[in-house]
């Protein structure tokens, strides 16, 4: 009963992207004369699990979407098209407006509060993270969301490079997710990802707001910088986001970020610190 509630579910969720992909890769199979069995044998799949794609009983997978252009494309690159809409079509709706925003910027100024920032997370925390979450996600929906987090990090090797910014809050490198060697791991990654040229990462400490004034105190903040060099803010809390272009608010976001890595360590006393933790889990 499960898994056929799940099924049902599947097909209803379905967006018109994948729809599209089902449907065209159905055409493509009959005009060619195969059976769902021979497509599969073709692609390293059986003809359950095609079946299964063409009916949207099961999303249709983005190595599905890869074999199906290799074996039914015909150098058309209609499978390859697809794969980037059925992958803004899989991420939460609250942030498919900013994800090809974010993959095109050529600057990015973020401030994480609670969590390390998705563009830095390694597999295992990510994987920690979301199936810690509430909601409950199911098994495969938790394997969807930490790939498409992992894919986000071409954006790290594009060219042009993109200029990155990111100040982490000092309690988001000393609050464990999954165990302490996968927390061990992630802080090695952090310290191997500021040593790269396009990366600039600064920690606020726990005692910044000893100072008299602390400015991290509304939580995280994404400042993007787009190629048309417009200056947008996404805010993302609670399962609801923002994307902000009018520039007097982002101008204020923008000072309050300033701020923010202001009373942030430098570069390489960030480094240090994250290297110490880092150490602390031997």
């Amino acid at each position: 009963m499960g898994i056929a509630m799940a099924r049902a579910e599947n097909k209803e969720s379905a967006g018109p992207a994948a729809r599209m992909a089902a449907a065209v890769a159905k055409r493509m199979r009959v005009k060619k004369g195969l059976t769902q069995d021979q497509l599969g044998a073709r692609m390293g799949y059986t003809g359950a699990a095609v079946s299964a794609m063409e009916t949207l009983s099961q999303p249709v997978s983005d190595e599905m979407l890869v074999k199906l252009e290799e074996v039914l494309g015909e150098g058309t690159g209609i499978f390859e098209e697809m794969r980037e809409l059925v992958r803004l079509e899989k991420l939460p709706q609250k942030f498919r407006d900013y994800a090809p925003i974010e993959q095109r910027a050529v600057g990015l100024c973020l401030y994480a509060h609670h969590v390390v920032h998705g563009l830095f997370q390694t597999e295992a925390y990510a994987q920690a993270l979301i199936a810690g979450g509430h909601p409950v996600p199911i098994p495969e929906r938790v394997t969807e969301l930490v790939d498409m987090r992992m894919a986000r990090k071409v954006l790290f090797d594009r060219q042009p490079p993109c200029l990155i910014e990111l100040v982490l809050d000092e309690s988001v490198l000393r609050r464990p997710f999954g165990s302490e060697e996968i927390m061990r791991e992630q802080l090695l990654y952090l310290a191997g990802r500021a040593r790269r040229r396009n990366v600039y990462l600064q920690v606020l400490p726990l005692d910044a707001g000893l100072c008299g004034e602390y400015a991290g105190d509304r939580g995280e903040l994404n400042l993007v910088e787009t190629p048309e060099h417009d200056r947008l803010a996404y805010l993302d809390v609670q399962d609801e986001s923002m994307l902000i272009s009018d520039p007097a608010k982002v101008s204020t976001y923008a000072q309050r970020y300033a701020k923010i890595r202001a009373q942030a360590l430098g570069p390489r006393e960030s480094l240090g610190l994250i290297e110490r933790l880092a150490g602390e889990g031997r």
